[in-house]
């Protein structure tokens, strides 16, 4: 199983990746439905590294205790 971390990483920087994506989308074709598309992956995905990146923390404080 990989770690909450690690996995948080890899979804924020799929995030990252999908807006660019996305940007270049709407520079060369403007905004349509496959812009609209790629800025929901990267909201899901940015919002789940957020979360997994926090989850790791609050595991590493509690683990302290």
């Amino acid at each position: 199983m990989m770690k909450p971390l690690f996995s948080g990483v890899v979804n924020c920087l799929l995030g990252a990746l999908f807006t660019y994506f996305a940007i270049q989308q709407v520079q060369m074709s403007g905004w349509g439905f496959f812009c609209y598309l790629l800025l929901l992956i990267a909201t899901l995905d940015l919002g789940s590294g957020i979360r997994l990146i926090l989850f790791h923390f609050r595991l590493k404080h509690s683990a302290k205790k």
